[in-house]
């Protein structure tokens, strides 16, 4: 009888912890979903603008709305925010400069900071 009832506390409890990390990563995963959409939006943005200087901006807009989301969102902006530096071949040769300081803007929106520190005076309000 002992190991009868061991048993099924035992499958009660491994049962609870599967369903809360099951929905920890349904959470995880719409974080993410969000995240990537903030990541387009700003995007969208920063091209719809067109106006010089501005695509720090976008980049610190774009990872601070996503990380706003949390930790899925924070994520998806980092995977992002790498994948275009590495396809746009910041990684070497003579744009590396440039892709740096993406990167720190991209820092600088993940971890909460005003975005608005690298916007550029002009740029449309709406934005």
């Amino acid at each position: 009888m002992k190991l009868v009832t061991s048993i099924f506390l035992f499958s009660f409890i491994v049962c609870v912890n599967s369903q809360v990390w099951f929905r920890e990563s349904l959470d995880f995963l719409d974080q993410a979903r969000q995240g990537a959409g903030d990541m387009w939006r700003a995007y969208r943005d920063m091209r719809e603008a067109n106006y010089k200087n501005s695509d720090k901006y976008f980049h610190a807009r774009g990872n601070y709305d996503a990380a706003k989301r949390g930790p899925g969102g924070a994520w998806a902006a980092e995977v992002i925010s790498n994948t275009r530096e590495f396809l746009q071949g910041g990684s070497f040769g003579r744009n590396v400069e440039d892709s740096m300081a993406d990167q720190e803007a991209n820092r600088w929106g993940r971890s909460g900071k005003d975005p608005n520190h690298f916007r550029p005076k002009g740029l449309d309000p709406k934005y």
